[in-house]
């Protein structure tokens, strides 16, 4: 179990979406929390690929840009 503690405001505006939506408001969050680590998950995978990956190709593609 997770308490999560959110401000009245934060509250509110996930009690409006869980209901707008026809969904929980454990299920809202689980989505978002979803959403957030894939998004990141995939923005630190970018960022790999570009810091190991492409350096050996640098000179390449500087020439390919003039």
């Amino acid at each position: 179990a997770l308490t999560v503690r959110l401000t009245p405001e934060e509250q509110e505006a996930l009690a409006q979406l869980a209901e707008r939506r026809g969904m929980s408001q454990n299920e809202i969050l689980r989505a978002a929390f979803r959403d957030y680590a894939e998004s990141h998950a995939r923005a630190e995978l970018l960022s790999r690929v570009m810091d190991e990956e492409l350096p050996p190709f640098a000179e390449a593609l500087e020439r390919l840009g003039q």
